[in-house]
């Protein structure tokens, strides 16, 4: 009779494979995110981060295939990190949709997502060198520019535009609205990849906590006065 043999081994050792792959492409990832953060998409070559990350240039080739794929890669990890990040604040309001807000629901709501998203800039290790690699699309769009644009900037605009006006009560057209929306998001996340400098200018402190009460100020001066 033959004896059938178990597939344990080998189904241990593709498991451990899997394991180690998505660690190396991670590392990479992680590598590329700071190199491309801190000199952009033209000055960093795959040689280099290669080497940075410790593994050879045809492990770089086989899991995001070229420099713009890896880019590309790069842009896509960071939506889904704020995506992560801020998925109960966006939560609720998706669940507020079903019914208009009123202004002090909208103000609160935007208080809590800017607290949200200043704990997670400030506080989430490994969040500066993704904040440059946003900054510098801003700045020099570049590959990533159109997965940033429709899957977090737009987006997050028009959540925050649309709390805005219902937080002010209509004192604000779409546009004025909008541009405010702007002005708060990018000044949190300038104060954001500005962190080393701000903190060897000023020394230690709770600058979330600071962060957040200066947003939160801005936030009560929507509410309309007749």
């Amino acid at each position: 009779m033959t004896k059938v043999k178990s597939s344990a081994p080998p189904l241990r050792a593709a498991v451990d494979g899997y394991r180690k792959g998505e660690k190396t492409r991670a590392r990479i990832l992680n590598v590329a995110l700071t190199e491309f953060g801190n000199s952009g998409f033209s000055s960093v070559t795959t040689r280099q981060i290669a080497k940075k990350a410790g593994v050879n240039l045809p492990a770089l080739t086989y899991y995001f295939g070229n420099k713009r794929g890896l880019y590309l890669a790069c842009a896509h990890a960071i939506v889904a990190r704020y995506r992560d990040g801020l998925a109960p604040v966006a939560e609720v309001y998706s669940a507020t949709l079903r019914a208009p807000l009123g202004p002090d629901e909208a103000r609160t709501l935007l208080k809590r997502l800017f607290a949200e998203l200043t704990r997670f800039l400030l506080s989430t290790a490994g969040n500066q060198n993704p904040a440059l690699f946003v900054q510098r699309e801003i700045a020099s769009p570049g590959p990533a520019f159109e997965i940033l644009y429709a899957e977090l900037w737009r987006p997050g605009i028009e959540l925050v535009t649309n709390l805005i006006i219902e937080a002010s009560s209509g004192l604000f057209s779409e546009q004025e609205a909008q541009v405010r929306a702007v002005l708060m998001i990018s000044s949190l996340t300038g104060f954001s990849s500005g962190l080393p400098v701000i903190a060897r200018t000023s020394g230690k402190a709770d600058y979330v906590g600071l962060v957040i009460a200066a947003l939160d100020a801005q936030i009560a001066t929507l509410e309309r006065r007749d």
